[in-house]
């Protein structure tokens, strides 16, 4: 398995992982959104994807994006996404995404990553086993739009 950064020449290959990914937090299946998404964030330069390719066949990615601290004055990652299909699991890709973004991160010289997750995601046993804090010392609040229109 190689993992590598994607870039928007990766964009077929991150499309259909990206859609089971939304898929597999219910939401209804959208190639095309999906792409026009992905092509966005990637014309805005808005993301890193690190994609795990096992022989050049794409397995799972986990995306980036780059925000700031306003209190220690450093940028850091928020780690949106990690997926890693379903044949794939348990065989340590998200382990080496992880691992990987870590090293990204490392290598801009950022602050760290940061990640939200279910409160029964079992996956954080693989957080916390890789160095991942569990934050038990702020609150994350969410304000909704009740007013969002989706564009036309």
């Amino acid at each position: 398995m190689t993992i590598r950064k994607a870039s928007l020449s990766d964009l077929e290959l991150i499309v259909p992982l990206f859609d089971a990914y939304r898929v597999f937090y219910s939401q209804v299946s959208d190639i095309e959104a999906a792409r026009a998404f992905i092509k966005e964030r990637y014309e805005q330069n808005e993301t890193v994807i690190l994609l795990a390719l096992e022989k050049d066949k794409p397995v799972g990615f986990t995306q980036l994006y780059k925000t700031f601290s306003s209190v220690s004055l450093k940028p850091f990652y928020i780690l949106n996404d990690l997926y890693v299909s379903s044949d794939h699991r348990k065989k340590g890709v998200g382990e080496a995404l992880l691992n990987e973004a870590k090293k990204y991160c490392e290598s801009k010289n950022f602050k760290g990553l940061a990640l939200e997750t279910a409160t029964d995601n079992p996956a954080q046993k693989l957080y916390e086993r890789l160095g991942w804090k569990k934050d038990e010392a702020y609150f994350h609040y969410f304000w909704e739009n009740s007013k969002f229109k989706e564009p036309v």
